[in-house]
Order: structure tokens, then sequence, then C-alpha cells
């Protein structure tokens, strides 16, 4: 059984931990706003973008002149996965939940025959990846010393990407992240970007119909496909910025939670052992004068 000090000193241990907890809940709420927002201001951008590409790409179907960003190489032998994740951790399951998504992704690809390269986007997904994937991460990108993320750092990304399509490195790429839907739910979700994969809809048909497009078609889209490339990399970090601040709160104020239960528990342990050294030590004041 602990003693009265080991107990005393575990309560001021934990209340310690409680105040940084709480300080890290009230910072990581602090935080989720202005990402969220940015998240939020992204997405209209993003997906009216597809939408005209999902027009453009509808009616090029077939054409052997389409963009190789938009048609693919012809293969499926190569696949580059662009694992996003977090810079720290102490965030819940944000960063486990897309490392699982992109881990069970590598092993159906390798189970099928297929190579698979890896460019990690992130501290945490690297440090993960790396134990299991050694030899499979190409390239390692973090902006851990960036203080806010912009569209220069999903350029950087998309820039790199380009370049390895470009010299005939993969096949297909997949962009792996966490769309954020609330404070309590993150979705990790997995979203092939090359070569272009589009939700080809009547209403994307109708609306590709309305507009007569110059310069051509090929041209706009020879233009468009590499900008959307950096367009859907740079929203899926701002989602990832904000599911890993919603990820940190809901964590933290568990954590919270948790140190103040544990605080009642030992608090509660020190008074009955308190108590009863007090009881033992009257008894024996008591028996000592009745000796006398």
């Amino acid at each position: 059984m602990p003693s009265l000090k080991d107990l005393k000193n575990r309560i001021a241990s934990v209340k310690a931990t409680q105040k940084i907890t709480k300080a890290m809940k009230m910072v990581a709420a602090a935080k989720l706003r202005r990402a969220q927002e940015a998240a939020e201001a992204a997405r209209p951008y993003a997906e009216r973008m597809n939408k005209v590409l999902a027009g453009l790409s509808a009616a090029n179907a077939g054409n052997a002149e389409a963009p190789l960003l938009l048609s693919g190489t012809g293969k499926d032998q190569v696949h580059l996965l662009i694992v996003a994740t977090g810079e720290r951790g102490l965030a819940g399951g944000f960063n486990s939940s897309i490392i699982r998504l992109a881990r069970d992704h590598a092993l159906k690809l390798l189970s099928q025959g297929k190579t698979v390269k890896i460019l990690t986007v992130g501290r945490k997904g690297n440090d993960v990846l790396r134990r299991s994937f050694k030899e499979n991460i190409v390239h390692y990108i973090t902006f851990r010393e960036v203080k806010q993320l912009g569209f220069v750092q999903a350029d950087e990304v998309a820039h790199k990407v380009l370049e390895m399509f470009n010299a005939g490195e993969f096949d297909v790429a997949t962009l792996f992240f966490a769309r954020f839907q609330s404070v309590i739910s993150q979705i990790a979700t997995a979203q092939q970007i090359i070569p272009a994969k589009f939700e080809t809809t009547e209403t994307a048909n109708a609306s590709s119909a309305l507009y007569e497009y110059e310069p051509g078609e090929q041209e706009i889209l020879e233009d468009l496909l590499p900008k959307n490339i950096a367009v859907q990399i740079f929203r899926a970090l701002l989602e990832n910025n904000a599911s890993f601040y919603g990820a940190q709160m809901s964590a933290m104020d568990n954590a919270t939670r948790n140190a103040g239960e544990m605080i009642n528990k030992l608090t509660l342990s020190y008074n009955r052992q308190r108590q009863a050294q007090i009881t033992k030590e009257l008894i024996e004041i008591i028996s000592g004068a009745e000796a006398l």
C-alpha cells in the first residue's frame, strides 16, 4: 500500500497534468475555429473545380489525345500513396485512422502484386509507416515549422507529385487524409487524384453542355488538371488541420475529466489512510494512558 506521502505526490502530479490537458483543450478550441472556417471556405472552390473538370472529362471520354492526368498511363502497376497526417500527437485516433486506412490499402495492393510507393506529409505518419514500409517510402515532407498552412505548402506537395508522374515513376496516385465533420467525428478518406477521378453524374454532363469553352476543352484540361491536384491537396491539408484540432480538443477534454476522476479516487484513498493512521495513533495513546 502506498504511503501518505506517495499518495500526496501522486495527487499533485495528476493535478499538474490536469492543468496541462485543460490548457491544451482551450488552445485547441481556439485554433479549431479558425481551422474549421478555412476548411469550410476551401470546399466550395474545390467542389466547383471538380464539377467543371467532371463535365470536361465526360466530354473527352475516350479521346486518345486527352491529357495523361485525366486518361492515365494505361497501366495500373505502380501506385503512389500520399499519406497526409499531423505533425504532433495527443489527438486521439486522428493520425491512427489515416495511417490504418493507408496501410490496409497498401497491403491490399501488395497482395495483388502491385508496386507501392509512399509519400508522407506530416511527421506522425512517416514515423509509424516507416516501421512497416521503410522500403516503400520514397519521399517525406514536413510542415512542422509552418505556423499557418497556405496554398504554398500544398503547391510544394503537388509539384513533387507531378514531377514524379512526369518522370514515369507511378501510374496511380491516391491521397489519404481526414475529412472534418465535427469535433467528435473525423472521417479517414482516400481520394484518387491521378488519373483524375470524378463523379460523372447527369448534372455534370448537363452543365458541361451549357458552356462553350475558349480556348478549347483540351487546352483548358491541360491547364486545370495540374492546378486541380494542388487544390485537392490544399483542401486535404486544411481538412486535416481542422480534424487534428477537433480530435485534440476532444482527447484533451476526455483526459481532463479522467484526471478529475483519478484525483477524486486518490483523495478518497488518502483521506481513508490518513483517518486510519489517526485512529491507530489515538488507540495507542489511549492504551498507553490506561497502562499507566
